[in-house]
């Protein structure tokens, strides 16, 4: 098996870890540790699936960065969550590695490093790079800002799906929401609440639970959920249990991971959707046009219409869940 990048480094003397904790920050369940001490790691991760997946393989897990003498940026998708985790660990740490593949934006993210700090060593290998620089206070202003309201009137900050403008595809399914809701109602992959906001200026709600696996996009959701009926679960939505199940959901399912699209996790959603609600429940539920979740849907739901969309999205509204 081809080493991974940190391992090579490691391995070839490249990189000397000073003494003292590691913190791993935001690496995904698949990522390889094996060369790095295991008593002195700790995995900081927001992301539920993975902080759950690291946590059952025995690491030691937290939401936040703590001290350490290494931490270690694992590069996110979003660009601003990348350059705000490594003024975190410039912050926190003595020495600072950097980890991700192209596709992901490391190399712009090498490239402006070195615009501050002059030449880097790194390590290409595997469609991504690896690089490190002991800790600085120049990169200070990377830092994420705490929460802000933004022009929409909503929370939102770094990191967070749809960070600048209310998704359309949400809007849409918002728009169309009727009059009255059932009672129990949930939002599934509620990010930063759009929907149940939405969902909460109808008539019938007496509560809707926000689950969401983001803890940047839960915390925002507090802030812009307000309604007392409103209960937030740091979760993941594809593996929640409810008792007793919902009446109805509302729900704009992600179909990514990392950067790839992922039309399976939407069919996830859907089959917790049906699982999740009563017999008597009801899902609406908005979509990217070319997502093929027709077939999951009919396999999921006796009946199901699309009741709207545009040339981007389709609406569906699906009741009687068979499970």
């Amino acid at each position: 098996m081809s080493q991974s990048r940190l391992s090579s480094a490691l391995d070839d003397g490249s990189i000397t870890l000073p003494n003292g904790n590691i913190a791993l920050m935001r690496p995904p369940a698949t990522y390889d540790v094996a060369a790095l001490p295991r008593d002195c790691l700790q995995i900081v991760h927001g992301f539920y699936p993975d902080h759950a997946a690291w946590q059952g393989a025995g690491f030691e897990v937290s939401q936040s960065l703590g001290p350490a003498a290494t931490a270690m940026v694992v590069v996110p998708r979003a660009k601003a969550l990348a350059r705000a985790m490594i003024a975190e660990a410039c912050a926190t740490a003595e020495f600072v590695i950097v980890d991700g593949q192209k596709t992901d934006g490391v190399d712009s993210l090498f490239k402006s490093c070195r615009a501050v700090l002059g030449d880097l060593p790194s390590i290409t290998k595997a469609h991504g790079r690896l690089f490190w620089f002991p800790a600085t206070d120049a990169f200070a202003d990377w830092a994420a800002p705490p929460p802000a309201k933004g022009l929409h009137g909503f929370f939102t900050t770094a990191g967070v799906f749809s960070d600048g403008a209310v998704d359309a595809g949400s809007a849409l399914l918002a728009d169309l929401l009727p009059a009255k809701l059932p009672a129990r109602m949930a939002d599934l992959g509620a990010g930063w609440g759009y929907l149940a906001q939405a969902a909460l200026t109808r008539d019938g709600i007496q509560s809707i639970d926000l689950i969401e696996a983001e803890a940047l996009s839960l915390d925002c959701a507090r802030l812009n959920v307000t309604d007392g009926r409103a209960q937030f679960h740091w979760a993941d939505a594809t593996h929640f249990t409810a008792d007793p199940p919902y009446g109805g959901i509302v729900m704009n399912p992600p179909f990514h991971n990392g950067r790839a699209a992922d039309p399976s996790l939407g069919r996830r959603f859907i089959q917790a959707a049906a699982r999740l609600l009563a017999p008597h429940g009801k899902l609406w539920m908005v979509a990217n046009r070319h997502l093929p979740y027709e077939a999951t849907m009919t396999e999921c739901f006796r009946n199901v219409d699309i009741i709207g969309g545009n040339g981007a999205f389709k609406i569906f509204h699906a009741t009687r869940p068979q499970r």
